[in-house]
């Protein structure tokens, strides 16, 4: 089916961070609610048809601050290669590159991130630094950069004046659309969150990307949004998503 035109109403609950006083989250629990899923290697025909074993590995991936990159750095450090199908290339030529305006990223080959493995190689298809995660059993977001497992969810920050005086800091949890990768999302081929061929899930976004919202709002802060979005849920989620399925 065709992709949902964006634009459409949303559900939205905002609630103070149990651990932070100064913040409050504004949650999108439209999104959170939905039945999207990462479909990788089982149906995702790739951001760009000229890479569409590639999925959304198609240009490298830009580092949040240095912390991320070192982050990355050490488990780089622990690939080998029958892991990393670049492993040679990446530890002889490097594997990050700037980009135009001189950020720091992981180095594109071939039409994809350096640590993207073919179908085809023995070691396993897909992201490597994702399979080291999975064979040392820890989350893959304690080796992949923030941009990488934060996808599809987008957090953001902006200051607030109720007019009161008493500024405080809102932080965005909501759906990474085409229009947060800037102009160029427009030239995407195809973009699964609001493809309905995504939104096969078992379980809503906020169950099956606890890990990763965990990390981005601190365990207090997703323990509350889980209560949101299950009375949510439980009012049979008045404003759903259009790509997933109707509320059973």
């Amino acid at each position: 089916m065709p992709e949902i035109n964006l634009g459409f109403p949303r559900s939205w609950v905002e609630f103070e961070n149990p651990d932070d006083a100064s913040e409050r989250f504004r949650c999108d629990l439209t999104w959170l609610t939905s039945r999207w899923t990462c479909i990788f290697g089982a149906g995702c025909p790739g951001i760009y048809d000229s890479s569409p074993e590639a999925g959304c590995c198609t240009l490298g991936a830009h580092f949040a601050d240095d912390a991320d990159h070192e982050r990355v750095a050490a488990a780089v450090e622990r690939l080998t290669p029958e892991r990393w199908q670049r492993h040679d290339e990446g530890v002889a030529e490097g594997w990050t590159e700037t980009d135009a305006d001189g950020d720091l990223k992981t180095r594109a080959v071939d039409g994809a991130c350096i640590f993207h493995n073919a179908r085809d190689f023995p070691g396993g298809y897909g992201c490597s630094l994702h399979a080291l995660a999975l064979a040392e059993g820890v989350e893959p977001l304690t080796l992949k950069p923030d941009v990488c497992w934060q996808l599809p969810i987008r957090r953001g920050f902006r200051e607030v004046d109720p007019g009161d005086g008493e500024e405080y800091t809102e932080v965005t949890i909501g759906e990474y659309v085409r229009a947060g990768w800037g102009p160029g999302g427009h030239d995407l081929d195809w973009y699964c969150s609001s493809n309905t061929e995504a939104h096969v899930g078992a379980k809503p976004v906020y169950v099956s990307y606890a890990p990763e919202l965990t990390e981005l709002m601190g365990p207090a802060g997703y323990a509350e949004l889980v209560v949101q979005c299950v009375a949510f849920e439980a009012a049979g989620t008045p404003v759903p998503h259009p790509a997933s399925p109707p509320p059973t």
